[in-house]
């Protein structure tokens, strides 16, 4: 009998060792992220092996990249909070979320994921002996899963979120194998009413509607918001765009808007989603008299250009309008839910349609939608206005504390099936 599930496996496996080929060539070749990937996991055991050498309950936490990790950041701090008797260790699949987050206080260890093999998976749980897994919105990693469902250790899913493109519904004959990761799984706590109906389509019950956990990050900003005192000081008037998580598409409309009659009466902070030499340098291009936060020197530029990682949300809140890059490209808008929180209206590019949050706020008419450089000046040329200005805004803020509470439901279930003990 023609066995799917070992030829799938195989496959795989084949996957894997191709990928870290693929980017150890990349890394040969001078790729930055490539090379932080190689170098991060070669020194990664020695210091894993050192930081978990003492006998204690842990917790094994793991995020894909930065996003990911802000996501779930406020199940990591009610975990710290209320389990601070034991270890919480942090990996990363991405360079982006390790380089910025690797001293992140509230973990006791913080490192790559290694590349998901049958060896690595078993060395890494013989170290760390997690009493409780949790994975962040996606990544199904088979060796590790499978691993951890042989000994036993409870693992969820949090913020996840699925749609019926996804390999877990595709009608082929890998599905077996993918189908049989959500079912290591203890409980998978989604996002919203359309993953619970795939996933209940294809015999995966142990499911709760439990929301985005991003949104309790966001209402947390909210709540105790972050001072950034040379923004402050670099702002000199009332008018402010923070334009966040911009890609090249993104910043030339902003600055055919800017150019074109924008700028009056305005100031514009920008803050890239890639800050490698080559694309500051292209920014630069298109707003000759921009400033790099690196060398403001107490300057009051025009154009402000952030080029480093971690302060975006926290800039929002100065801005008086907020957009959000992303929507020009075939991916997708990056998270407007860090402005929306601050009551900050939203401007968006065309492509968002996969993004819950995006199209309830679109709907709802607290982001805007545009096309074009022109579509972005008569967009914020109409948020002149006070009224519809203070609507906006309003439903903005709102949206965000309507839809908070997810990490409650997910520690919730964690205290009652008293998954962390410290025997």
């Amino acid at each position: 009998m023609f066995n799917t599930v070992g030829v799938s496996i195989f496959l795989y496996n084949m996957g894997i060792r191709l990928f870290r080929a693929g980017v150890g060539l990349a890394a040969r070749y001078g790729k930055v992220k490539a090379k932080a990937w190689i170098e991060g996991r070669e020194r990664l055991w020695p210091e894993l092996e050192a930081a978990v050498a003492e006998p204690k309950p842990a917790i094994w936490v793991h995020a894909a990249s930065l996003g990911e990790f802000e996501q779930g950041r406020p199940v990591l701090e009610s975990l710290r909070t209320r389990y601070p008797g034991h270890r919480i260790v942090l990996t990363f699949f991405s360079p982006s979320g390790y380089e910025v987050r690797k001293n992140w206080p509230g973990a006791d260890f913080v490192c790559y994921l290694p590349l998901d093999t049958p060896e690595n998976a078993a060395r890494f749980l013989d170290g760390v002996r997690p009493q409780l897994a949790i994975f962040i919105k996606y990544e199904f990693w088979y060796h590790f899963l499978t691993a951890l469902y042989a000994r036993k250790v409870p693992v969820l899913l949090i913020s996840g979120i699925f749609r019926h493109k996804q390999l877990f519904f595709r009608p082929w004959g890998g599905v077996p194998m993918f189908k049989g990761l959500l079912r290591k799984m203890d409980h998978l706590f989604v996002q919203n009413e359309t993953s619970i109906t795939l996933l209940h389509n294809i015999g995966i019950k142990a499911v709760t509607l439990a929301g985005d956990t991003r949104f309790d990050r966001v209402w947390a900003l909210r709540q105790q918001p972050v001072a950034l005192p040379a923004i402050e000081a670099a702002l000199r008037l009332e008018k402010v765009l923070v334009a966040g998580s911009t890609w090249e598409a993104d910043e030339a409309a902003l600055a055919e808007w800017w150019y074109g009659g924008g700028k009056e009466g305005r100031q514009l902070v920008l803050a890239p989603h890639e800050i490698d030499t080559a694309h500051l340098d292209k920014i630069q291009a298109l707003f000759p008299d921009a400033v790099l936060f690196s060398q403001l020197n107490g300057r009051q530029p025009d154009v402000l250009v952030i080029d480093n990682v971690g302060m975006l949300s926290a800039l929002y809140r100065y801005g008086r309008v907020a957009y959000v890059g992303g929507g020009f490209g075939k991916a997708g808008i990056h998270n407007l839910l860090e402005p929306a929180t601050y009551g900050r209206p939203v401007i968006i590019g065309p492509v968002y349609q996969q993004f819950f949050e995006a199209e309830m706020l679109v709907q709802l008419r607290g982001a805007i939608v545009v096309q074009n450089a022109k579509e972005l000046a008569r967009a914020i040329e109409a948020l002149n206005d006070p009224f519809y200005y203070g609507q906006t805004a309003e439903i903005a803020a709102r949206f965000v504390e309507d839809h908070k509470g997810a990490t409650e439901k997910i520690m919730g279930y964690i205290q009652e099936k008293r998954f962390l003990t410290s025997e």
